[in-house]
């Protein structure tokens, strides 16, 4: 992967963790107007974060299943109290790992890790870490390859 790809890959993420975090806490009326507003805001065209509104737009439709799956694989921890940012990470790595067959389920754990480090606290990467490390388990592929 070329490096401008992999940048815009890497903002596009932080942008689809942002307008996730923020849609956890405040769903929006019109997702296409919220859309709209929080890409006009953004220092880059919006074109620039397409694989971030993939990501926004897939997290989003499958929303009630990742949460489904997270309150399985999260042993001993309550749903309620996954922080905010902790839960955008997840839903958005596990987006990747199960539907985005073109991202090796590693990168996506790593980019997830990477995230975690930038935006939440030190502990968080262990818990997100152990979380995406069951369902990678669970994929039943090649945890390293793209398909």
């Amino acid at each position: 992967m070329s490096k401008a790809i992999f940048i815009q890959r890497r903002d596009g993420r932080v942008a689809a963790l942002q307008f996730l975090y923020a849609w956890s806490i405040n769903v929006p009326k019109n997702l296409a107007d919220d859309l709209f507003i929080f890409f006009s805001n953004c220092e880059q065209p919006r074109e620039h974060y397409a694989f971030g509104e993939e990501l926004i737009q897939g997290v989003i439709a499958h929303s009630l299943e990742i949460d489904a799956q997270i309150k399985t694989l999260a042993q001993n921890w309550e749903f309620e109290r996954i922080a905010k940012i902790d839960l955008a990470i997840l839903r958005l790595a596990m987006f990747e790992m199960k539907y985005r067959k073109d991202i090796p389920p590693v990168v996506s754990i790593n980019e997830a890790i990477d995230l975690s480090k930038q935006f939440s606290n030190v502990d968080s990467k262990r818990f997100i870490n152990g979380i995406l490390d069951r369902l990678k388990g669970q994929l039943g592929r090649d945890s390293r390859k793209a398909e």
